[in-house]
């Protein structure tokens, strides 16, 4: 079925087409809800933009598309306003009959857009030997979102997992291990230790800084036992990292994973290729192309190095070959890429030398999802106290443990472990929560208090909202998945209002299916759990004067915002909970 939205789209670009000519099919009718019912259901503001083309004044340019437009089933009235505006009433009949689509439909009404697309998500991508940190949090909570929603919209997604297990710090770092006789019982808690330990005696040793090279040199040969010992390394680490996953909720696994390493057999094919493309320019001994638009700060063209004058690979080179690989061997449609907006000119730069390269298909799209950095109280990088950066897995222990004490203090009525189940879900969800709702271009400061509230646009909010729900239910000795849709009727603005916004969730969906920001479906759900408060107050449900009919109809709507707000929450990768 199609959302409302684009029904409304559809009759207004007939419309503008009939009143002004074909030249103006792809006019964008402006549409959005409007922000006061007394101005209708919806709005457009297309006649202000179309005026100047047309050589006409704004409100007579409406008038003309009104005159043409067909209301269908679903237009009350129009209401032309203002310079302009023209606000849609819509028909009850019609807004009761798409809460019954939507409600028999196990999309929640949205269209499967994403048949036969193959799209390729990168993203967490930790560092072998490494422990998470905070700065893992936005790419492994972010591009999980954007695979749900792709998944949900009908997608084959494939998540890739770029880890960083190739390069010098790996022969530091096996050199060390086998200098300390650890290797055998190496965790990754001490890994950090030994990774420290390993730069510090690379710097300060030069016998060590010579055999940790010769250690690099032994790696990308081949050998055996180093081969091997980095091999344990890269299984502990993979530990480390299922575990973090597995707790914040991320659906990435080892068939995710595609490292640096995988890639290390076709950097020399890369090299050629873009000999044969004609870009490969040689700077100071080393290989370079030079992405057409990239300037350096004396305006003269910006190099990306790809091959090193000692011969040795790089970064780019390794992202390169990623890309020619999934475009060439998993002949994907949409390949995006979610890292912070420090590399937004890195991909910058890989897109340009693969378009100026001729090496992308037609239909194949490239994205870059950067986002900004999570930020403590003094609006500098999120440190722990001592100044080092904060590890994920102490991270979400910590939000566990403040969930479980507000928890606590309210629910006293729940056993040790009810509790201990809800934070679990309550601290990890608010900890995500937070991160989504944020645009995610921009900086946001992390703050415990805010993201646990009951109040405002958090995950406890939302949840709570859930929660509401299902004690209306468990207070009528009624299970919410045998209520009739058919039954719902709207007699109170509260309820259409409700109405209104359970009918915009394909929208909200497609909308960060589109721009790729998690954090407009985070704006509809808390937009969502609002009107449903709102309602709940004004509405009473299982009260003994409330009439069958209407107690049945209130029920009905009350079970598709409780169905909608679990949906919308998991394409958040966020969990609910009965009680709370």
């Amino acid at each position: 079925m199609q959302d409302p939205q684009t029904q409304f789209r559809s009759a207004f670009s007939d419309a503008i087409v009939a009143a002004f000519g074909d030249q103006y099919a792809d006019a964008d009718p402006l549409i959005q809800s409007s922000r006061n019912p007394e101005f209708g259901d919806y709005q457009a503001n297309v006649a202000m933009s179309l005026a100047k083309k047309v050589g006409d004044n704004p409100r007579n340019v409406a008038t003309k598309i009104v005159e043409n437009l067909d209301l269908g089933d679903w237009g009350e009235k129009l209401q032309i306003a203002g310079p302009g505006f023209i606000n849609i009433h819509l028909k009850l009949n019609y807004l009761v009959s798409q809460l019954v689509e939507v409600a028999g439909d196990e999309h929640l009404g949205l269209e499967q857009i994403g048949k036969d697309q193959k799209v390729v998500i990168d993203y967490s991508g930790p560092n072998v030997a490494k422990e998470m940190h905070v700065g893992h949090l936005r790419s492994s909570v972010i591009g999980d979102s954007l695979a749900r929603v792709m998944d949900f919209l009908g997608y084959q997604v494939i998540r890739q997992n770029h880890l960083g297990d190739w390069g010098t710090q790996f022969g530091m770092l096996i050199e060390n291990l086998i200098d300390e006789g650890a290797v055998a019982s190496t965790h990754i808690a001490d890994l950090k230790t030994f990774y420290q330990g390993a730069k510090q005696r690379f710097d300060d040793e030069p016998e060590f800084a010579d055999r940790a090279r010769k250690r690099v040199v032994a790696l990308q040969g081949g050998d055996e036992q180093t081969l091997e010992l980095w091999s344990k390394l890269i299984e502990e680490s993979k530990l480390h990292f299922n575990h973090a996953y597995k707790l914040l909720g991320v659906q990435l696994t080892d068939d995710d994973i595609r490292a640096e390493s995988f890639y290390n057999d076709q950097l020399p094919g890369v090299i050629q290729a873009l000999e044969d493309a004609g870009q490969l320019q040689e700077s100071q001994g080393a290989k370079v192309v030079y992405p057409q638009g990239f300037k350096d700060a004396d305006g003269n063209p910006f190099p990306m190095i790809v091959l090193k004058s000692d011969g040795g690979f790089l970064y780019a080179t390794t992202d390169l070959a990623a890309l020619r690989y999934r475009i060439n061997e998993l002949k994907v449609n949409r390949i995006i890429y979610v890292t912070d907006s420090r590399q937004t000119q890195h991909f910058a730069m890989i897109f340009k030398t693969f378009e100026q390269s001729n090496w992308i298909p037609q239909g194949v799209k490239l994205d870059h999802v950067a986002f900004g950095t999570v930020l403590g109280n003094d609006r500098k990088p999120f440190k722990t106290r001592s100044g080092d950066t904060v590890k994920l897995i102490d991270l979400m222990d910590e939000a566990v443990v403040r969930a479980l004490n507000a928890i606590a203090q309210k629910s006293d009525d729940l056993s040790e472990d009810q509790q201990k189940n809800i934070a679990q879900v309550v601290g990890i969800g608010s900890l995500k929560y937070a991160d989504l709702s944020s645009d995610r271009i921009k900086d946001y400061v992390f703050d415990w208090d805010r993201m646990l509230s009951l109040e405002g646009n958090t995950a406890p909010y939302l949840i709570n909202a859930y929660v509401r729900i299902q004690s209306i239910f468990r207070k009528g000795e009624m299970n919410p998945a045998n209520v009739d849709a058919t039954k719902i009727k709207l007699n109170d603005d509260a309820e259409k209002s409700l109405a209104l916004r359970l009918l915009q969730f394909s929208g909200a969906v497609r909308a960060a299916e589109s721009s790729l920001e998690p954090h407009r479906l985070c704006t509809y759900l808390y937009e969502l759990s609002s009107s449903f408060h709102r309602f709940y107050e004004q509405c009473p449900v299982l009260k003994g004067d409330v009439l069958p009919e209407v107690r049945d109809s209130r029920l009905a709507l009350s079970a598709l915002v409780a169905r909608t707000l679990k949906a919308g929450l998991n394409l958040l990768g966020i969990d609910v909970v009965e009680r709370m």
